[in-house]
């Protein structure tokens, strides 16, 4: 529903609905605090989206001041010139908070590590693949759609903010005790990098968060999943407690290892393909925070291969040496993950096609709508001068760039 709706008002009872049925899932099927994790994430999300419906219908209601017709179209109101620039920052600020505690962004981050690491397995999947996806596709499709000129004003503050959160996310996973709140936490770092690569606001950088979007679902999804069958075996998921599981479970071992590389981003694998398009689209928007983020990918290497290192390497001993390996139902149930994981970093290409008409459409959208808003390129293409009349009428060379 919410990644279908072009009615505003749809899309708001959509992006709401989602809330109850994971609120149940963590208070009733979870472990631990589930019920302070389920609480405080209903509450987070539940206030921010408050904020976004007085935005939603401030937009409808302005709009039906101006011409007479109220509507929650949202080509419609895409189209409108009705409202002020001023009141369309502050309208724009309703709904990336709203957006922004889903993703989460910092500092609005703090629900998702109780809620991954009290979730029961299942839940921390379907978290992690779709739910946040739904903040930072909010903000791709009506954020910025929308709000063009508010987009380009708060980039710089949302990309500080995407950048914080990559480096805040991966010292705080590197800090984890529990293996599957280690995974939390590698999850805004990744979220971090989608929001750089979106208000980057170019080609590269739009493409690469989207595709990222894509990626963390299967990389972490997958992670999750893994992270849940150790608990079901192990009954813990203290990483001290842990120790030499490739020994009994060596595919297990196998599996997990292709998993976390492709979350760590290594060449070949679907992390680095995302990775690498947003921090190249980051660049050339912006560049010092893009170098900073960069960094990210350094402690993420760090933070995962650690905890590889002492969940199974060395000695396996009490019940370590005795956990059964990957069972064929689960083995298929992890397959379509790695197939996903190879088939993205070895030959992305069909589903970067697929998404370059609607990222290109966007960025005209923006151009159109921005008056001194020109689209941040990696290199310039030289123009000979007595082709200088073309640029002027609008050949910035976009596209053999983008070839």
């Amino acid at each position: 529903g919410v990644f279908l709706a072009l009615d505003l008002f749809a899309f708001f009872v959509f992006f709401e609905i989602v809330l109850i049925p994971m609120y149940f899932l963590i208070g009733k099927w979870g472990h631990g605090e589930r019920a302070y994790a389920a609480t405080k994430f209903f509450i987070y999300t539940m206030f921010g989206s408050a904020l976004m419906l007085v935005g939603i219908l401030s937009l409808a209601f302005l709009n039906q001041a101006e011409t007479g017709v109220l509507t929650f179209n949202l080509v419609e109101l895409a189209n409108s010139q009705a409202i002020a620039t001023t009141t369309a920052r502050w309208i724009f600020l309703s709904f990336a908070l709203a957006f922004a505690v889903k993703v989460p962004l910092f500092p609005v981050h703090t629900w998702l590590p109780d809620a991954h690491t009290n979730a029961p397995t299942a839940g921390s999947v379907i978290l992690a693949a779709v739910m946040l996806k739904l903040g930072t596709y909010g903000f791709l499709r009506f954020g910025i759609y929308l709000f063009p000129e508010a987009a380009v004003w708060f980039a710089p503050a949302l990309v500080t903010l995407g950048t914080i959160g990559i480096i805040y996310g991966a010292i705080a996973a590197t800090m984890q005790r529990d293996l599957k709140r280690l995974v939390a936490y590698s999850s805004v770092a990744h979220l971090g990098f989608i929001v750089i690569g979106t208000f980057a606001l170019n080609t590269e950088g739009l493409e690469g968060g989207l595709l990222q979007m894509v990626n963390h679902g299967l990389s972490t999804g997958a992670l999750f999943l893994l992270v849940g069958w150790i608990y079901d075996r192990r009954h813990t998921r203290e990483i001290s407690e842990l120790g030499g599981l490739q020994k009994p479970a060596p595919i297990f071992a196998a599996v997990f290892m292709v998993v976390m590389l492709s979350s760590i981003g290594l060449p070949g694998l679907n992390g680095f393909v995302g990775e690498f398009l947003t921090l190249l689209g980051a660049f050339a928007a912006h560049r010092w925070w893009a170098v900073v983020a960069a960094t990210g990918v350094i402690i993420a290497a760090l933070y995962l291969l650690w905890a590889y290192q002492r969940v199974f390497h060395g000695p396996a001993e009490g019940d370590n040496a005795t956990m059964p390996d990957l069972k064929l139902r689960e083995g298929l149930v992890i397959l379509p993950f790695l197939v996903g994981i190879v088939f993205m970093g070895v030959y992305p290409k069909p589903v970067i096609e697929r998404m370059e008409p609607a990222v290109d459409a966007l960025i005209q959208h923006v151009e159109d709508n921005v008056d001194d808003f020109e689209e941040p390129v990696r290199g310039t293409v030289s123009v000979p001068a007595d082709d200088h009349d073309d640029s002027e009428n609008g050949d910035s060379g976009h596209g053999e760039e983008g070839e």
